[in-house]
């Protein structure tokens, strides 16, 4: 059963627009209906084009409660519930149509089609997949597992499905934005809030024990240098997680909010009782105006490349004096760049350059090793700046 987070993106209006897309004429054909005058597939067509998909999909599911209708009727019926704007029920049949149907295309193309209704990416992934084993020239299974990895910030898979079409209606928009999202200096929200998605429930595990992750440690012991013994702090965890980072400072918090792109991590930090109010968002996205005395960003930076909106944003969200702390990945050069790990690293002298020109002093900054990647050592930086004074005009 899809429950309350099933939210449509994208690609997942595409789906109900264009999903199961065997036309409704053939369906009569294939499966006729002994009832006198419009068959009820015909019948929800019509509803259908007419904008009643409701009660498409209730005419429908009268008919098979009766023991008329088979596999096409299953399928119009989840498809009329994905146009009504009602994933969650489309998922509930689909599935069982599904069952009843093991080794059919359509029926697992219309349980993918659920599936990324309701941002279940990886096992909408998993049945598009299987669609193509099924039936390897199935170009809107092709499609839609394109549209699955854009939606989840899988850039050059999308690319690699969508490039072995020919012609599809949304097709050069989707193509579009996979090619756009390849080129923005950070790592698409989708694939972070994905990728964290699928190790929300042993994150603290793998992180503390199998990546020896450190952040949270490092950037307490160097508030302890810059604002040392100060409490009752208004504190802001931008990439929160799971709460490590808000575990480590909320014996300084009067208050403790915290943001983060993954519903699945929120969740956790929730359940973990450490913080004041969450909010699942994209921390370029912005946090308030001169509410917080310490904003905390530990190993959330790297997943962006750019950081001046991020900067920016922290700059405004800060009272005067604040202090932001994070860490980031060490890159020996000039600027920033993307790692092999789909980490972003960024050079010291870049973050003084930033930290000048948006309006923050140095505090702090200190070579550090934040986490290990296959139990070699990751050389980051863990840096303190303090809000002094408006940003640079040019």
């Amino acid at each position: 059963m899809c429950d309350g987070d099933c939210r449509k993106t994208a690609a997942a209006a595409t789906v109900a627009r264009q999903s199961l897309t065997i036309s409704i004429l053939a369906m009569t054909s294939m499966e006729p209906f002994d009832f006198p005058g419009e068959q009820p597939l015909e019948t929800a067509s019509r509803l259908l084009e007419e904008g009643r998909a409701g009660e498409a999909a209730a005419l429908l599911q009268t008919t098979i409660s009766e023991g008329h209708g088979g596999l096409l009727a299953r399928l119009t019926v989840s498809r009329a519930w994905l146009a009504a704007d009602e994933p969650g029920k489309a998922l509930d049949w689909a599935r069982d149509t599904a069952s009843l149907y093991p080794d059919i295309a359509e029926a697992a193309l219309g349980l993918g089609a659920a599936l990324l209704a309701c941002e279940q990416l990886p096992t909408a992934i998993a049945e598009f997949q299987r669609v193509l084993r099924l039936d390897p020239d199935n170009g809107e299974a092709r499609y839609l597992i394109g549209c699955a990895w854009l939606d989840a910030g899988e850039a050059d898979l999308a690319l690699a499905a969508f490039e072995a079409l020919s012609d599809m209606p949304g097709l050069a928009d989707r193509l579009a934005e996979a090619v756009a999202m390849k080129a923005q200096p950070r790592s698409d929200a989708g694939y972070v809030r994905h990728l964290f998605d699928q190790f929300s429930t042993d994150y603290d595990s793998r992180m503390l024990g199998q990546l020896a992750y450190q952040a949270p440690v490092i950037l307490r012991e160097l508030a302890s240098f810059v604002i040392p013994g100060r409490t009752g702090l208004a504190v802001l965890d931008l990439g929160c997680g799971t709460g490590l980072s808000g575990a480590a400072f909320k014996d300084r918090a009067a208050r403790l909010d915290g943001v983060d792109l993954s519903p699945a991590m929120i969740a956790e930090a929730r359940a973990r009782g450490v913080y004041d109010a969450l909010t699942v968002g994209d921390i370029e996205s912005g946090f308030g105006s001169e509410d917080y005395d310490l904003v905390v960003a530990a190993d959330t930076l790297v997943y962006l490349g750019d950081l001046e909106a991020t900067f920016a944003k922290v700059w405004v969200a800060l009272r005067a004096g604040g202090t932001f702390l994070f860490t980031v990945e060490a890159k020996t050069e000039d600027g920033f760049e993307l790692g092999p790990k789909r980490r972003w690293r960024h050079s010291e002298n870049y973050l003084r350059t930033l930290a000048a020109r948006h309006g923050f002093s140095v505090a702090g900054l200190m070579a550090c090793v934040p986490r290990q990647e296959a139990h070699t050592p990751v050389n980051g930086f863990a840096v303190a700046l303090t809000k002094s004074g408006p940003l640079e005009t040019p």
